[in-house]
């Protein structure tokens, strides 16, 4: 999403470019038609400038922001299934040398190790056990919240994009009625195109040796 709203923000700058660049070309000195094409394009670029910015802003706001905080509770739970984990190591360690003892012939001195490993695996067990419980109930409501936190953003993108390209049609809508000449087809355009290249290129000038 942010390389999205940089390539947008890049692709403004470069229309707003080209529309300053046109208007300090010479010709718009010269040419009083050409002047009011470019004023006429120049503003649309800043029109168009103008939405992407608050499009950019809104994205910022309602999607990029709300993602990198969902993102930060991910350190956090990585650490409790850690956690969770190194309890369990404990526990199965401690749970191995009760029934190391619980094998061995019943003497005293092994009865009293047996009641001592005993008293050692209770606590880290029962800490076990509420670390696992704890997982097991809320990693599937951590999980099935996901598109409950999403939705919002990803509704909000839409309705972000939807207003700036709807703007965008009525801004070059109003540019082509501008610049178009009534009664003249693509068609019609293209060929006026060729016509003016062939010109250029019959120029001595510019004629292949």
């Amino acid at each position: 999403m942010k390389k999205s709203t940089d390539a947008d923000l890049a692709m403004s700058k470069s229309a707003m470019k080209i529309s300053l660049d046109l208007l300090s070309n010479p010709l718009c000195e010269q040419d009083q038609d050409f002047l009011s094409m470019v004023t006429a394009l120049d503003t649309a670029m800043k029109r168009m400038d103008a939405f992407n910015q608050e499009k950019v802003n809104q994205i910022q706001k309602t999607v990029i922001e709300p993602l990198k905080k969902f993102g930060s509770v991910f350190p956090s739970l990585n650490m409790a299934v850690k956690r969770r984990e190194q309890a369990l190591q404990d526990y199965r360690r401690l749970q191995a040398k009760v029934e190391k003892y619980e094998e061995k012939e019943k003497t005293g001195p092994v009865l009293a190790k047996l009641h001592q490993a005993r008293e050692e695996l209770r606590p880290v067990r029962d800490d076990f056990e509420a670390k696992n419980k704890q997982l097991l109930e809320e990693m599937p409501r951590f999980y099935g919240s996901r598109l409950d936190y999403f939705q919002p953003s990803f509704e909000s993108l839409i309705r972000a994009q939807v207003v700036y390209y709807s703007e965008m049609h009525k801004i070059f809508g109003d540019l082509t009625q501008q610049l178009d000449q009534p009664g003249h087809s693509d068609e019609q355009r293209e060929r006026e195109n060729e016509a003016k290249l062939s010109e250029l290129r019959a120029l001595s000038i510019v004629a292949d040796d």
